[in-house]
Parts: structure tokens; C-alpha cells; sequence
């Protein structure tokens, strides 16, 4: 049903616009973002992606495709390195999805899984990035300096946006179910 359903247009401009807002908001923010010894990434993909799965209803959009296609965009502009965010973004759907069965979907729950997307997220990225010697933090100085200012961004990012966009999606769902 996803092809007759509004969300074939809102869900992949909704997430081109998450893409353009995570590298304009890191440049136009660079001195917040990014002052030594601290660094918040913005993932409003991620939360795009996690939002989306829990607001879809029956439509089913096929996260997992738009997540490949949103990591190479991602992999081919931001971090060169071929092939992270290919895996890393369909992993968080993956995750979320199984998460999200062992949860009923409210507002605190969606935020636990968010959190722990984050947390796999920026783990399994800071792994990647130390085994092939682009970083050389500690575990230590990741956590505190990079995994906790970006927990706290997008933890921000998540309450203040999380009612417009289960209000597009709502209404989105209501135009399908009256046409």
C-alpha cells in the first residue's frame, strides 16, 4: 500500500531534508557542535528513520531500501569511508524493528529505542573508524567527549520534533484512509 499512499512522497523528502539539515546544521553550528574537546553529531536521519517505523501504520515503507540509499549518499558525501553507513543505517532499522516488539509504542519507549539506536549507532561507528586507524580517542574520551554531547543533541531533537512529524504522518495516514 505504500506506492497509493501519501507517504510515497513525504517519507523520502522528508528524509532528503533530514540528510541536508544534519550537514547544514553541523556547518552552520560547527563552533557549538564542534568545540575541542566535545563533538554532537546530528542524526535527524536516524531519527527520520526511527520515527517513520513507528508512524507508518499499515502502510509499510520500505525502510530498509531508503536506508541503503540514504548511506550511500551519506558514504559517497560525508564519510569516506565506503560502505559504513551502507550497513550502519539498515542495521538501526533492523534494530528498531526488533526492539519495537518487545515494546509498546509510546512516546518514552520510542525515546529508549532511540537511544539505543544512537548509542549502537555511534558505537559501532567509533569501532569502524579506531579499527581502521581514522581515530585514535579512547573508549573513554569517545564516551564523554563525542557519544554523550551527541546523545544530548539528539535526544533535543527527538522531544522537540517528535509531534510534527507523527503529525504529518497522521495526517498523511487520514487523507489515504478517506480517499
Amino acid at each position: 500500500m505504500y506506492r497509493l499512499s501519501r507517504l510515497r512522497f513525504l517519507f523520502p523528502i522528508g528524509l532528503f531534508v533530514a540528510l541536508f539539515l544534519d550537514g547544514s546544521l553541523s556547518k552552520v553550528w560547527a563552533s557549538l557542535f564542534f568545540s575541542y574537546p566535545y563533538n554532537m553529531v546530528s542524526h535527524l536521519v536516524l531519527l527520520w528513520l526511527v520515527l517513520a517505523y513507528f508512524f507508518e501504520g499499515n502502510i509499510k515503507i520500505p525502510l530498509t531500501w531508503f536506508a541503503v540509499a540514504v548511506g550511500v549518499i551519506c558514504d559517497l558525501y560525508y564519510s569516506g569511508v565506503w560502505g559504513l553507513f551502507i550497513v550502519l543505517y539498515p542495521l538501526i532499522v533492523w534494530l528498531t524493528k526488533t526492539l519495537a516488539r518487545y515494546f509498546s509504542d509510546t512516546f518514552l519507549n520510542m525515546i529508549l529505542i532511540f537511544f539505543v539506536d544512537l548509542v549502537v549507532f555511534e558505537l559501532l561507528n567509533y569501532w569502524a573508524y579506531y579499527v581502521i586507524g581514522i581515530t585514535h580517542a579512547s573508549l573513554g574520551d569517545f564516551l564523554v567527549d563525542t557519544l554523550a554531547p551527541t546523545l544530548a543533541l539528539n535526544l533535543v531533537y527527538f522531544v522537540l520534533l517528535y509531534w510534527p512529524i507523527q503529525s504529518m504522518f497522521t495526517k498523511a495516514l487520514a487523507e489515504r484512509q478517506h480517499n
